[in-house]
């Protein structure tokens, strides 16, 4: 999976090539579709490469599904050909399809290897709730993630908001099977500790001198980031506490906590094998409400208000 990681970078810089040669002989795909890697695109280049120069028969190639206008595409494939950037044009996308022939390699090594792993599914995969979707993400292995998942966890994770695919099978490689992570691990907070997602206090004299986290090289620690990085918009409990924490802190400690608090879900989804419960997951505790009540202690002190409990 490391090593898939490094091949899927390297095509990331063939795609950022490819574009910057595009841009260079006027030629603003990127502008009509959504990937310099996907279908209609590839089409495109490779009709480029082989000697068409014409914008409506270059245009004529794209995909069905595609939504841009024809007359759009075809002003966007209105270029300046030099001879010097079809060069390099041409070497950059035969670097990136050798690239994709190593990780679909990869892809098929991580199948064969993740079925040898002795784990027992509790029964089939439940299916997902309506608002959600087992797609798998642009540059997850293409195996079945979901299900292996499933097998080794013995409970759905792709139900809590911000678990993808790409976050499964980080999670699955660098941590193994939920028993082995049950073994590894004695508690959420241990778990979060070792992410290097909660706050590491420096206290002398009984004083809080720093409460930073730790810099820690962590790849299941970046997924988490990359997984709740995505949840701006969403309309979940997840959702909400990404957004009132990076509005808190900032956007980076935000993101943070985010992830510290998706790592405590999972892995007491994991330790239970219960299903994900939005309710259950951000209930308030007891702690939390006394911190509530001495908080508003506190402002009303300031603005000198007297609180009286209801009756």
């Amino acid at each position: 999976m490391r090593y898939r990681q490094g091949l899927v970078a390297a095509a990331a810089q063939q795609v950022q090539a490819m574009q910057k040669v595009l841009t260079e002989l006027n030629l603003k795909i990127q502008h009509v579709f959504s990937d310099i890697d996907g279908v209609s695109a590839q089409a495109i280049i490779t009709a480029i490469l082989a000697g068409e120069r014409d914008p409506a028969r270059l245009a004529a190639l794209r995909d069905r599904r595609c939504r841009s206008p024809l007359a759009t595409i075809q002003q966007a494939l209105a270029g300046s050909y030099r001879e010097e950037y079809l060069f390099v044009l041409r070497q950059s996308q035969s670097t990136w399809q050798r690239l994709q022939e190593d990780i679909s390699a990869c892809d098929a090594q991580l199948t064969v290897l993740t079925q040898r792993v002795e784990a027992e599914a509790p029964g089939a995969l439940p299916a997902p709730a309506p608002d959600t979707q087992r797609k798998p993400s642009k540059n997850s292995p293409q195996m079945d993630v979901f299900d292996e998942a499933w097998r080794y966890y013995g409970v759905d994770l792709s139900a809590v908001p911000g678990v993808s695919s790409g976050l499964l099978s980080v999670l699955m490689s660098e941590l193994g099977t939920g028993v082995q992570i049950l073994q590894s691990f004695r508690s959420g907070s241990a778990f979060a500790s070792w992410l290097g997602l909660c706050p590491d206090n420096r206290i002398s004299g009984g004083r809080i001198l720093k409460a930073k986290t730790r810099q820690v090289a962590n790849r299941v620690a970046n997924a988490l980031r990359l997984g709740v990085f995505g949840l701006h918009r969403s309309q979940t409990k997840m959702g909400e506490y990404t957004r009132r924490m990076k509005g808190r802190l900032g956007k980076a400690e935000g993101l943070t906590a985010a992830a510290h608090k998706l790592a405590r879900i999972l892995y007491a989804l994991i330790a239970t094998r219960h299903s994900y419960n939005e309710a259950e997951a951000f209930k308030i505790t007891p702690r939390s409400r006394q911190r509530q009540h001495a908080q508003l202690l506190k402002q009303a002190q300031i603005l000198g208000f007297q609180l009286v409990p209801a009756a």
